[in-house]
Order: C-alpha cells, then structure tokens, then sequence
C-alpha cells in the first residue's frame, strides 16, 4: 500500500475517528500486522499535540496460550495494580484507538467455557471502572490489513495480493479513499444526521421487521430514546466518531419488548470463531431458542453469560445499497459486516441514546434499558427486508423497502 494513503488514513482515524485533542493522552490497541502503519498513526497523534501515546499490542497466539495453560483462579483475578491502571484511566480519560487486523478465525480451538468463566469472573470488579468511563472519553475502532485475515477474505489469490486487496476495500468502504477523507466524512456526517433527524421526529414506540428468509419481528423503542448515527460526543462536548466505517443510525430499545423470530444474513465472528447461518427466537424481549448452521453452541453460551446477553441492547438500520453491501465482500468482521445490513446487538444498550441521560443514575437509565457484559452486534438485513415504524397513535410508516431506506 502507498505510504502516502496510509498517512492520509491515519490523519482520518486521528482528526475525525478519535479526535485526538491537544494534552490528551492516548492508547492505540494493535495486532503485529501492521507496525508500519501503526507508526504513521501514533505519528499523526503527536502531531495533533498529544500529551503522550502508549501502544497495547496483541496477538492472538499467545491469548490461545495463556488459556491454555493458566489456571482459571489466576486467569479471573484482578491484581491491584490492575486496578490501579483502571483508576487512573478514570481520573485521566485517555483517548482509545483499537486497530482491528487479526484473523477473523485465529482463536478457533481456544476454550470458550474458560474464556466465559473469566469474563463473569472479572466483569464484576471491572464494571465499575468502566462505569465510570462511559461517554467521557473519544475512542474510535478502525480496520489495517492482516495477513491471515487478508487470506480469510480473499481465500483464492496469493497472500500478498490479498493485503493490497483488502487495503483497498477498506480505504474504499471507509471513504478514505479520496483526495479528501476528512471533507468526506464532515458531509456523510451530516447525512447521517438528516437520517436520525427524521426518525426521530416520529418518536416510533415499536418497529416491524419481515424478509423471506423468516425474520418475523417486533421490538419496542422509548419514547424519550433517539437515533443516533456517526459522530458522538463525550460529556465535555468533543466530537468524535467511532467507528470507521459506519452506515448505521442506531438506537436503545425498550429493555425486554421483543417478540418474533430473526435470521442471520451474514457470518458473525465472535471470540476469534465463526457464527453462521443462525437464528433467534425472542419472547417478553429475551431469546428463548437459538440455533446455527455453524457455532450452535458457541451462540447459546454467548446468550446465557449473563442476565443482559439475552436481550437487545442495540438496534441498527443500515440500507442494502450501502458501500459495503455493494463491494460484495463479506469481510468476517463485526465493524464492516454490520456496517452492510441491518442489525442487531445483544448485550449492553447505549446510554447516550436517551435524552437528558447525562442528569440520569445509572440505576434510572437501567431501568429502561439493557446492561450486560456483551456487546455483540449481528446481521439481519437483506435485500427485501422491510421494516415498519409505528407512531405513538398507532400510525404504521414506512422506513425500509426493499432493504433501503424508503425516504
């Protein structure tokens, strides 16, 4: 890839994904695939003034390992020092950059019953700090290249070929492909925004969901919740976007209104494993019955790690004629599969989708919406999904035909 559309995308991800401001500190979450473009991204921090840049790298061979061979009581514990860590990214709110670039598949074979027993182990103590976290830093997820992902994505070229492949599908997906990804995004922001503005005026208390492929379903929405969609904004009023690539405006549900059944349109990677041709059923807003072509019984323990996994924390409409949608690629990953279809999140909802949420309790926003340890979003939308809106008064408008917007 050229070094010079590398550098413009790491400007994009720094000035319009993080946002990074002046003596902020920052953290940048990597894989080992790409040093070289982590380089010119923690240059482009520094450039935008940052008070200092540390870089967290992964990889996940040696997460298989430490599964492996450590005991559950050392794997759940969480030390002092951890904490401390913890309390301090609370006091100081640094900036968060995760680089998603590993193999969609790489921890297949990993034990997933140990992976579950340390999340419920730890999530508790952690919950907290990161209660305390929420909506008061920027923080941005973005896509760089991997080999072995690259090869998961176009299994049928060399491997060298298929990073350049994929570089150019997710410079292209993620309007950063231009002479000007930053001017690209200031507009399709304000898109986005037109989008949310008009769902929002409508203040629909349920939306209906029917495609051929089975998906027959309702889901009930607050009347003091609201769209959202690209840029967000911290609780000290910095502007920033989260996601790159995002086609989505999204919104909490009502916790536990749910009803009807949902068929997956495309593969869900979850853990470092693959999800695939799966189901769910929903009654009183909890999922009763799962099932999957691939990974059954990985989908059924992701729904019982806790009380919340079972419900919906997200709901999220993305058109079929989408940027996405339209490269024909599957990707194997959340951040641009979900961003190709309409979907949904089991787990954790969004505080910040509730109006005047910054002068609410925790405890008050909980009681209308879902808390869990998951956040886990997976694809529903197909070409002839439509989904009907209903008014407060019990008016039925159209937003979907034909998997797009229909306004």
């Amino acid at each position: 890839m050229q070094v010079s559309k590398m550098k413009k995308y790491a400007r994009l991800i720094v000035h319009r994904g993080a946002n990074v401001q002046p003596g902020q500190d920052v953290i940048v979450y990597a894989d080992l695939d790409q040093p070289e473009f982590v380089r010119y991204l923690v240059i482009e921090i520094y450039r935008a003034e940052a008070r200092s840049v540390e870089v967290k790298w992964n990889y996940p061979p040696l997460t298989k390992a430490k599964y492996q061979y450590e005991k559950l009581k050392v794997l759940g514990k969480v030390t002092e020092w951890e904490k401390a860590r913890l309390q301090h990214y609370v006091d100081t709110k640094p900036v968060r950059i995760y680089l998603e670039s590993s193999d969609p598949a790489g921890l297949k074979g990993i034990n997933q019953k140990k992976v579950s027993r340390t999340s419920q182990i730890r999530y508790p103590i952690i919950k907290g700090y990161r209660d305390a976290m929420e909506n008061k830093y920027q923080w941005c997820i973005a896509g760089v290249p991997g080999i072995e992902w690259a090869r998961h994505v176009f299994p049928d070229i060399p491997k060298i070929q298929a990073l350049e492949a994929l570089w150019d599908a997710i410079l292209k997906v993620s309007r950063a492909d231009g002479a000007d990804p930053i001017s690209a995004w200031d507009e399709h922001n304000a898109n986005l925004k037109a989008r949310c503005d008009w769902l929002n005026d409508y203040r629909f208390k349920e939306l209906r969901y029917k495609a051929s492929n089975g998906t027959d379903f309702r889901v009930g929405l607050l009347p003091n919740a609201k769209f959202l969609g690209g840029r967000d904004k911290t609780l000290d009023g910095v502007w920033y976007n989260p996601n790159i690539p995002s086609e989505e405006v999204f919104t909490s549900p009502r916790k536990g209104d749910a009803d009807g059944i949902v068929y997956s349109s495309k593969p869900l990677s979850y853990r470092g494993n693959i999800i695939d041709e799966f189901w769910l059923r929903f009654e009183n807003g909890k999922v009763v019955e799962t099932g999957a072509k691939k990974g059954a019984k990985l989908l059924k323990e992701m729904v019982s790690l806790d009380e919340g996994a079972s419900m919906l924390g997200e709901v999220a409409l993305v058109p079929y004629d989408s940027p996405i949608s339209n490269s024909g690629i599957t990707f194997w990953n959340t951040l641009y599969d979900e961003n190709a279809s309409c979907h949904l999140a089991l787990g954790a909802a969004f505080n910040n989708a509730l109006d005047g949420y910054e002068s609410l309790t925790l405890e008050e926003i909980r009681e209308d919406i879902n808390d869990s340890m998951i956040h886990v979003d997976f694809m529903i939308g197909t070409k002839d999904l439509e989904i009907i809106g209903i008014t407060p008064n019990g008016k039925e408008i159209q937003i979907f035909k034909n998997g797009n917007w229909a306004f």
